[in-house]
């Protein structure tokens, strides 16, 4: 169904959007896209050295009449170092969002990790740790503080980065594919605690040339996509999402 001029009028208005994992790949993509449109970002990640230049990039990214006229390095986004695996970090994340931006409209949860290739038996316990603390307990801590503040209002959207190992499964990359199952069940069973006006979706980006993607398959990784050749249609879908698509798996 074609949306209604309505619906499109929304979807042109700013955004306050939320996207984890922005230093790099996808999730820096897709910051700069919607920054080109006009959204309010606000960005985590581990890596404060790429989120100053990440900053850098969006504010020059922003439409002119986005941009201080006294103060023409100043921008409209956030970006804070923040590991969406400690709970406390991300707390800490939600409180200066409700204080500087206020509640976002819609939250990406992008970060993510694989495992080198490997057997599951031959995985080291700290590499399977970090997959599953990143790419689950990630998107909960993230979920347990915003989630709450969204449905005051009873109004946002989410978007969980899945793959399409989360639908299907790949030797050498057992922990990931397990993560990314989890990603796709979480979404829907939360979908279903969630109030109308609100929705949340299981995305896969496709096959995109990342450094999770080389890491996997090597130089090939090449023929692919780049993030900024994706993050067009990206941006698109998800600023196109609403209520009717809850608890939906879609791919980019």
């Amino acid at each position: 169904m074609a949306p209604t001029a309505a619906a499109m009028v929304m979807n042109r208005a700013p955004k306050t959007i939320l996207i984890t994992g922005v230093s790099r790949g996808l999730g820096r993509a897709l910051a700069v896209e919607m920054a080109k449109k006009g959204h309010t970002i606000i960005g985590c990640s581990r890596a404060q050295d790429r989120l100053n230049s990440l900053l850098d990039e969006l504010s020059s990214s922003q439409p002119p009449q986005d941009n201080n006229k006294n103060n023409p390095s100043s921008s409209k986004h956030l970006l804070m170092k923040v590991d969406v695996r400690s709970d406390s970090s991300v707390q800490v994340l939600a409180r200066a969002v409700m204080e500087t931006k206020g509640i976002p409209d819609i939250i990406v949860n992008n970060a993510g990790t694989i495992n080198r290739n490997n057997k599951l038996w031959e995985v080291p316990v700290e590499e399977f740790d970090t997959v599953i603390d990143t790419n689950i307990k990630g998107i909960a801590n993230i979920l347990r503080h915003f989630l709450p503040l969204m449905l005051g209002r009873k109004q946002g959207i989410i978007v969980n980065m899945s793959s399409g190992w989360g639908r299907s499964a790949a030797a050498q990359v057992a922990p990931y594919c397990a993560s990314k199952w989890a990603i796709e069940g979480m979404s829907r069973s939360v979908a279903k605690e969630l109030p109308d006006g609100m929705a949340i979706v299981s995305l896969s980006p496709g096959v995109v040339n990342t450094d999770m993607l080389a890491s996997c398959f090597g130089s090939s990784a090449s023929l692919y996509r780049t993030p900024e050749a994706w993050a067009p249609k990206a941006a698109t879908l998800i600023l196109n999402l609403s209520v009717a698509d809850n608890g939906a798996s879609l791919t980019v």
